[in-house]
This record gives C-alpha cells, structure tokens and sequence, in this order.
C-alpha cells in the first residue's frame, strides 16, 4: 500500500511539473530580477496572487528553474478541508498557511512563497484587478520577524487577464467549502483554455524584518512597506 502510494505521488508530481512547464511555455512566462533570489538558506516569498490562483504553477517552474530549489507554497487553510485537495497539495510543495507551519518549513531552510491576500486575491471581482486584498493581514511579517528572514516582494503582472468575468458575474458561483465564506466566480477563456497572456514575474530588493517580538504598530509598518514594493514590481513587472 504505502509502496503504491509513493508511486502515485511521483506519478501526480511529474505530471503536475509537466503541466507547470507547458503553461509557462503557453504565457510565454518569463522571471525579471532572479539577482534578488539567494542560492540556499531560508527565503520568504512575498506577493499579489492572480485570479483562480491559475498563475501559481508557471510562477513555481521559473523559480525552480532559476534557483534549482525546490518551492513551498502557503496555501488558503480551506481547502485543506476539501477531500482529495488536502492529500494532493501537501505532493505539490502546498503547505497549510498556518504560522507555526510557516516557521516550520522556514527554519528547514525552505523557499516559501506567501500570497497574503489569499482567497481574497483569487477570488476576485472584476474591479479588484490588480489589488492587493492584504487588509489587516499580518502573519507573514510576523512570520519573517520570528524566523529572521528575508523577506523578498514579487509582483505578477498578466495574472488578472487569464480569463474574463461574464456578464453577471456578482450572481454566479459557489460556496469554496461549508464553512469557507468566498465564493468562487465563474470565469471564461479560449473555451477551457486561458487567454494566451503573457506572465511577467519581477523580484525586487529583500527587505530585512523587524525583531522577534516586534510590536503589531511595527508589524505594521513592515507589512506597509512590502506592500508598497509589490506595487512598484507590477508597475516593473508590465513594463518588463
């Protein structure tokens, strides 16, 4: 049983690293700023999150590529209670976005990568394009003031333009799980296809923490002050 279980793993990880590289060959993907990127030690990734999350893979494969290191992502907590998700994301390099997970893999020396807006970005309406939806988020720069690491803003530009909302688009769509309170807009493309954009991903400069137990006007601050980056690699990262 468990030598039949490791084999669908690999099975569901090679294919799934397939897909990733086909989609960044499809969007013509491309990372700006891999300079910014340390070859080893722990790193946290910090950065806007595209509609359906679609973007996650191609963005994983050019960091992969660019680093040779394998990539952790911190994943929205509710589909880990979605049968099938929760056993298949942990093969993928998905992590269940809770802090002490976070500290976890960071003190392995991992490269995280962290959406702060989760949900919130991926299920976006139209008018929430290329916004950041951090609101009162603060685990991540709490994260990074505990763990002593870099934390290095990215932006992905193209990542909002995958596919398109239909007319009435605020009436469509379903419940992510029971208890989650997204829900999930209904998108069209090139039939079941995303529109062939172009994915610009830009790194910019690691910004240093603040000291464990920094206060929350502190966090704050840091949190501003990585956000305001992740602004100018959008600008950086459409212009590329």
């Amino acid at each position: 049983m468990e030598a039949s279980l490791a084999t669908l793993r690999r099975t569901v990880f090679h294919l799934a690293e397939r897909g990733a590289a086909l989609s960044a060959l499809y969007h013509r993907a491309r990372l700006v700023g891999t300079e910014h990127l340390p070859s080893s030690g722990p790193v946290l990734l910090v950065g806007n999150h595209g509609v359906w999350g679609y973007e996650t893979p191609a963005f994983f494969h050019l960091l992969h590529q660019a680093t040779g290191r394998r990539v952790l992502g911190l994943a929205e907590r509710g589909f880990f209670r979605i049968p099938v998700v929760r056993t298949v994301l942990p093969w993928l390099g998905g992590v269940e976005g809770t802090q002490d997970n976070a500290l976890a893999v960071l003190r392995d020396g991992a490269l995280v990568v962290c959406y702060p807006g989760g949900a919130r970005e991926v299920f976006k309406r139209p008018r929430g394009r290329y916004q950041l939806r951090w609101e009162r988020a603060l685990g991540f720069a709490r994260v990074a003031s505990d763990a002593g690491v870099p934390v290095v803003p990215f932006a992905g530009f193209g990542v909002d333009d995958t596919f398109l909302w239909p007319p009435g688009e605020a009436r469509l769509g379903v419940h992510l799980t029971n208890e989650a309170k997204y829900r999930v807009p209904l998108l069209v493309g090139l039939g079941p296809l995303p529109f062939p954009v172009r994915l610009t991903f830009a790194l910019g400069n690691a910004h240093t923490p603040p000291p464990s137990g920094a206060s929350e006007p502190r966090l704050r601050a840091f949190r501003d002050r990585v956000a305001t980056s992740v602004h100018r690699l959008l600008v950086r990262a459409r212009h590329a």
